[in-house]
């Protein structure tokens, strides 16, 4: 039986209106301002700093909005743009966020210091005692300085996964603490009228799409699907697959390369998430995922028993078969990155080649599959052993080395995924042999 074509693609068609949709809100959000400051009325150094405060107030209020609409995981957002992508952008605006609302707040309180003719702490003293909801104003801004700072990259790697999400998740509070002081002080909200009654609309449609996508959609998989662990299976000394079946199995809108955040309902896992990709394309039989033991929560998920409830939030990514710009890929893995490889490998159109990368053969995860896949898929495979100090895996990834194996490389798809050192060291290879970096796509399970 030849091999089925592969899936179609899908176009960046809605990215790209999403991206179009974010520019026009941020006009949308400052431009009433525009419209209310008239011609030569910025004179004097305070007027030119409160004016400066409510821009980067109004900036902040809308930056807010699309960060907590971001972490919705609503599913248009998480399947179309993908949690991948979506990552990446909540990091970079979450750091524009910051210091627009720490701009903000000393534009404010210079300008109001300069206007009425006090310090700077008995501006701050007065905002606090004499105008409404500022307290809370306050405290919203520390807790995204607090989420802001966590989120730097060394300071986030010395942090437990499930703390920093936990605090990660009081940006929500954030929300709704700054919320008050916008429409009791704002100089563009105070007053009703279509200005105040969008920014109240804006609130409440980021509200429900949170209330949807955390809660109301979740409820509404599980019940329907109803995963429970099958089977746990020894894949190596330190990384296993579990095997789960439910109901109408079939019906999961799944792609190969995707993944669910995972909480299993027993004594030891039931209070943390975490995402994993599924390492086997969706069918009617089971979902399959292979996890690497890194830690606590993995090390428990090797002692899982049949019949463990398990409460799944997905599918989610765009590191799929569809999303790629050309017809053939070049896919490269390392260690357990091979699982959403693996699962992917179904779905792209014969032709494809595999790069597995490991330090010693018995690290060769789900070898019999993918020689079989080999054979199906008209795919080509190669496994290159050893360290990246070894002469044979620095000769293979090389610009060079990948050209050998791969002569039309530059038009080709290429999906990365393994540890961050072979992924930064990969995606430089790639880009000095000449492709663009468009076509280089990379899992990555932030948020």
């Amino acid at each position: 039986m030849p091999p089925s074509p592969g899936l179609p693609r899908r176009g960046p068609g809605g990215r790209r209106t999403l991206a179009g949709l974010f520019w026009l809100g941020l006009v949308a959000a400052v431009l009433p301002w525009w419209l209310d400051t008239p011609a030569g009325s910025l004179t004097g150094t305070t007027d030119l700093l409160t004016a400066a405060g409510r821009i980067t107030g109004l900036v902040a209020g809308y930056l807010l909005l699309v960060q907590v609409l971001m972490m919705s995981r609503l599913g248009p957002l998480e399947r179309g743009v993908g949690g991948e992508r979506l990552s990446r952008v909540h990091r970079d605006l979450g750091a524009t966020l910051l210091v627009a609302v720490l701009a903000h707040l000393a534009l404010l309180v210079v300008g109001y210091a300069g206007l009425e003719r006090k310090s700077v702490l008995g501006e701050v003293g007065s905002l606090l005692s004499d105008y409404e909801d500022m307290v809370s104003a306050f405290v919203a801004a520390g807790i995204l300085v607090a989420v802001g700072l966590t989120a730097v990259r060394a300071v986030r790697r010395r942090l437990p996964y499930e703390l920093w999400h936990h605090l990660h998740l009081t940006s929500y509070l954030a929300l709704l603490l700054g919320y008050g002081h916008q429409f009791s002080n704002g100089a563009q909200l105070f007053d009703p009228g279509p200005v105040r009654t969008g920014w109240i609309a804006a609130y409440l449609l980021v509200v429900a799409a949170l209330v949807w996508g955390r809660v109301i959609a979740p409820l509404h998989f599980n019940l329907r699907h109803r995963l429970r662990v099958a089977e746990v299976v020894a894949e190596a000394p330190d990384t296993v697959s579990i095997y789960l079946t439910g109901h109408r199995l079939n019906q999961i809108d799944l792609l190969g390369g995707q993944y669910f955040r995972w909480r299993f309902l027993n004594p030891g896992c039931w209070w943390q998430s975490h995402p994993f990709s599924v390492s086997a394309a969706g069918n009617d039989r089971w979902l399959r995922l292979t996890v690497k033991v890194v830690g606590a929560h993995t090390a428990e998920l090797r002692d899982l028993v049949p019949g463990t409830r398990a409460w799944a939030v997905g599918p989610s990514g765009t590191f799929t078969a569809a999303h790629r710009t050309r017809h053939r890929a070049l896919l490269i893995a390392g260690g357990s990155g091979i699982a959403p490889l693996r699962a992917m490998l179904e779905e792209l159109p014969p032709g494809a080649a595999l790069i597995y990368r490991a330090r010693t053969p018995a690290d060769v995860l789900l070898h019999q599959e993918l020689d079989e896949l080999a054979q199906t898929r008209h795919t080509s495979v190669w496994y290159v052993i050893g360290s990246r100090d070894d002469p044979g895996p620095r000769q293979v990834m090389s610009p060079e080395g990948l050209r050998r194996l791969v002569p039309d490389l530059t038009r080709r798809d290429v999906y990365l995924c393994g540890p961050g050192g072979l992924v930064d060291e990969a995606v430089r290879v790639l880009r000095r042999a000449g492709v663009p970096r468009r076509q280089i796509h990379l899992a990555t399970f932030e948020l």
